[in-house]
């Protein structure tokens, strides 16, 4: 009998695509499926952006570029993070990935290994877990609480620090929740781990051009001190409408990048170029549309958050960011596992449960809406009669 690597046969699939898969299976059999499951805006990107591509495709270049990125587009993002948080970035302190996942799989094989624990968001993304397993460090959840807007306790998360801690993930504005962290609890995390100099930070700021009315999103970038031990992950995906072009960023501590360029060598070589060329037209050009798909999503939030709480047995919080809401359902007596296989399959609504994204999102599902408004309406509406 083959022996598999006990760190890769343990990982679980991520619930969204599972999801995903059923109701595709759905639909092709005629049922008129709504997917709130996947978080994938429904807009195409800007025109410049798809017009760099094909240029690249057709004119190239076409061969391998350096490991961590064309030089070019590397500054580019470091200019465009400078400009959005007033931060010094360099050119070397980037590196290009083929999605924001393998930037926090990286990190926690750098920072994994026997007796390494890392600290994640519960209920948070669920490939954070199955990336700290497979790196063979024994995962630690600190709680994301609906009574803190779905943030975290700062004093809560530090308490879980011990000598055999490495890394510490972030996520906000986060996925599954929407929820954006108060700055006083990142102010006062940052300043614990300050007395943690052996800890890592990765902050998954992916979602962070995505705040609305009532948030105020604080990157990690905005402390300095922290700046030689502090990861940043980010990317195209959720701005400009484009996950499946498999692009995003890092921005690394300077020790850290040679490591990171080894992964990649051995790894994927290095990023498609014409994607890279066509997040070169994103970063460079107008963004005025990308505001535009940011205002979209704060009215369709509106309308998401008014119709889950006109629902029986269901509240909802007004989500700071990202395109996520996390109803609570406990009130309609029915656990969020069966609720939502009942939606999908009797009401042809597909959401995700909470327990996907861990322990701690029992009794919530998570909805996407990045999707058009008469889909989120009628979705609602399902969602209403099916409720009672």
């Amino acid at each position: 009998m083959l022996k598999l690597n006990p760190n890769i046969t343990v990982i679980e699939e991520e619930g969204a695509f599972a999801v995903l898969d059923r109701a595709l299976a759905l639909k092709a059999k005629g049922a008129p499926v709504i997917n709130l499951g996947i978080g994938q805006p429904d807009f195409s990107p800007p025109r410049h952006i798809l017009e760099a591509a094909e240029k690249a495709v057709r004119d190239g270049p076409h061969g391998y570029t350096t490991p961590i990125g064309i030089l070019p587009l590397r500054e580019a993002v470091a200019a465009h993070i400078a400009g959005r948080f007033k931060v010094p970035v360099s050119a070397d302190e980037v590196v290009i990935v083929p999605g924001g996942k393998v930037t926090f799989y990286f990190a926690c094989l750098l920072f994994g290994g026997p007796g390494a624990e890392i600290l994640y968001p519960d209920p948070g993304f669920p490939p954070y877990r199955e990336a700290i397993r497979s790196g063979g460090a024994k995962g630690v959840p600190y709680p994301i609480r609906e009574e803190k807007d779905f943030g975290f306790d700062a004093d809560e998360v530090l308490s879980l620090i011990t000598p055999q801690t490495r890394l510490i993930m972030i996520n906000s504005p986060a996925n599954p929740t929407g929820g954006v962290v108060d700055a006083k609890e990142i102010e006062k995390l940052a300043q614990g781990l300050a007395k943690h100099p052996n800890v890592a930070i990765l902050s998954d700021e992916i979602y962070s051009h995505l705040v609305f009315a009532g948030a105020k999103f604080t990157s990690f970038l905005s402390f300095p001190e922290l700046r030689d031990r502090t990861i940043i992950l980010d990317g195209w995906s959720k701005t400009f409408a484009m996950t499946g072009w498999r692009l995003g960023f890092g921005i690394w501590p300077k020790a850290l990048v040679d490591h990171v360029r080894k992964l990649i060598t051995v790894d994927h070589s290095c990023v498609n170029v014409a994607a890279q060329m066509a997040g070169l037209a994103a970063m460079t050009g107008p963004m005025d549309e990308i505001e535009g798909f940011r205002k979209s999503f704060e009215k369709r939030r509106g309308i998401v958050v008014d119709g889950l709480n006109a629902l029986k047995g269901v509240s909802c919080r007004m989500p700071g960011g990202a395109f996520y809401a996390f109803p609570n359902v406990k009130g309609t007596g029915r656990n969020s596992r069966d609720l939502a296989r009942e939606l999908l399959n009797e009401a042809h609504v597909a959401l995700i449960p909470g327990e996907s994204f861990g322990d701690n999102g029992a009794g919530y599902l998570r909805l996407s809406y990045a999707a058009s408004e008469a889909e989120l309406k009628e979705a609602l509406a399902r969602m209403k009669s099916f409720l009672g």
